[in-house]
């Protein structure tokens, strides 16, 4: 696994993107940032973070995604890995809202953004940026997210973290390839409010009643109705009002 750290950058997905596109890289090769300017959320919303204090990584994934269809699979596996590492450092109540977000009680602690390209060949390469609130305790502003530190107490080892998550996701690719009906079943069990009745809004700012049942192959929520159908929805469609 070869790292490559930065200091400053405006965006570590960016970075490596660029970097993949003009030469071969390894798989699993890694680029991490102190600060970065321009980082990414889902849907195009910004993520802040506090110079030196938080993880800032992307990594490059390639030889795992045979079809444009399997690409939540990839999702499911990278979760999985970052929940798996932080139980083994006794956080707390963690789950993940869907689609990435990474929680600890009802706040966020982390935030996963997946961007794929198909090559010529058509083989898919995945660049995964993941966002992880570590050391940074000053969350004004941002009611809904909190830090390792907070929910803790203490300080952590960011490159600690770093080394225990990237051997989780090597070994969770793996483990997918022997029994991904396993790891489907054990994210869906970690979702944020399953099977709790929730309040949600949909694109035209309706407010409505659901409870979550799980996700689609292809990644969209299932959500029980109160006519008891159960709807599937995408990213942009659908947001949890908690």
């Amino acid at each position: 696994m070869k790292v490559i750290k930065l200091d400053a950058i405006d965006s570590t997905n960016e970075f490596l993107k660029g970097l993949s596109n003009k030469q071969e890289l390894e798989n699993f090769t890694v680029v991490t940032a102190e600060s970065q300017t321009k980082g990414k959320g889902q849907m195009g919303a910004v993520w802040a973070s506090e110079t030196s204090k938080n993880l800032i990584m992307s990594v490059l994934i390639k030889d795992f995604l045979s079809d444009i269809c399997e690409i939540y699979n990839l999702n499911i596996t990278v979760s999985l890995a970052v929940i798996e590492v932080l139980e083994s450092y006794n956080i707390p109540d963690l789950s993940i809202k869907w689609p990435n977000d990474i929680m600890s009680y009802n706040k966020k602690i982390g935030g996963i953004l997946i961007e794929n390209s198909i090559k010529s060949d058509g083989s898919i390469v995945s660049i995964v940026g993941l966002g992880l609130n570590v050391n940074q305790t000053n969350f004004e502003n941002l009611p809904k997210a909190s830090s390792l530190a907070v929910v803790c107490n203490k300080q952590f080892d960011k490159e600690e973290l770093l080394f225990s998550i990237m051997d989780k996701i090597e070994s969770n690719i793996k483990l997918w390839r022997q029994n991904a009906e396993m790891l489907w079943s054990d994210y869906t069990n970690k979702l944020f409010k399953k099977s709790v009745p929730m309040p949600f809004s949909d694109q035209n700012n309706q407010n409505f009643m659901g409870i979550i049942q799980g996700v689609s192959p292809v990644g969209k929520l299932q959500v029980l109705l109160e006519d008891d159908s159960i709807s599937e929805f995408d990213i942009k469609e659908i947001q949890m009002l908690y």
